[in-house]
């Protein structure tokens, strides 16, 4: 005898998933169908789109010249730097040379330094990352968030240094350079298969190179699908005024912050649990 399920498969080989409508509600892989024991060619083509969006996002290089620009355009002064990967295929297999500047930015660094021997009380790096997409799309927007943030507080700014082939670390050496009393660093995260333009931000209380990941806060998955720009830089206020009472970051400074209430126009996405 055929079973029920044969017998649906006759007439339509594909088979949906009773989870198909809650897709509308998440970009997850979930509800994604099958035929026979295997995915339907929509799930699978889906699958390898994202795989290859993902492999972009790696090796795309970030428009330094215009992001300059741009950053310019909002009255900030900025500074372009590079890492001791020289291209993105030694920043791939050398994370230890996308942690400290080459020769050359070293050296500008340094001057720029020697001219404002008073430092700073923040300095902000955008670097590429694994994703220069998540900067090219998100740094920008939230940069202009953290701004009127920091304005509030009447910390002084350091110039926004740009770095190409940047790992995190790299903000230690470039703030302990220009006697910056903390550090922010905006830069891609790894892409996944569903948010190859995710953003990451890093925050170290007194830094200075040597530094590991114990001593720096992170808020991550900053993109319009994922924690909008006013939350982020809120969270990250929160983090700057608690580092600069408590005189330190890390695993010892927890994010507590109360997230505010957005109006309407300002939400960027809703959770349908909430509705």
């Amino acid at each position: 005898m055929t079973s029920p399920e044969e017998a649906a498969m006759a007439d339509k080989p594909a088979i949906d998933n009773p989870w198909q409508t809650l897709r509308q509600l998440t970009p997850a892989r979930i509800a994604l169908g099958r035929a026979g024991s295997s995915l339907t060619t929509r799930a699978q083509l889906d699958f390898q789109f994202a795989h290859a969006q993902a492999r972009d996002a790696v090796h795309l290089a970030l428009a330094i010249e215009p992001l300059a620009k741009r950053i310019q355009a909002l009255g900030l002064e900025c500074l372009s730097l590079h890492s001791a990967a020289a291209d993105r295929q030694s920043y791939l297999q050398r994370p230890d040379l996308g942690r400290r500047l080459d020769e050359a930015s070293a050296e500008r660094l340094q001057a720029y330094a020697a001219n404002h021997p008073n430092g700073f009380d923040l300095a902000i790096v955008i670097a590429d990352g694994l994703s220069a997409l998540a900067v090219e799309r998100h740094a920008l927007p939230l940069l202009e968030h953290i701004r009127e943030q920091i304005q509030r507080e009447n910390w002084t700014l350091a110039p926004i240094t740009l770095v190409e082939q940047g790992r995190v670390a790299i903000a230690d050496e470039i703030a302990e350079t220009l006697k910056a009393r903390m550090v922010v660093i905006l830069l891609g995260e790894r892409p996944g298969l569903s948010s190859p333009d995710s953003l990451g931000l890093y925050f170290t209380y007194a830094p200075k190179t040597g530094l590991n990941d114990a001593s720096r806060n992170c808020i991550s998955n900053i993109r319009q699908e994922g924690l909008g720009y006013p939350l982020a830089a809120h969270r990250l206020l929160y983090l700057l005024r608690e580092a600069c009472r408590r005189k330190l970051s890390g695993i010892q400074l927890k994010d507590e912050a109360d997230m505010p209430v957005l109006d309407q126009a300002t939400v960027q996405q809703r959770n349908f649990l909430l509705e």
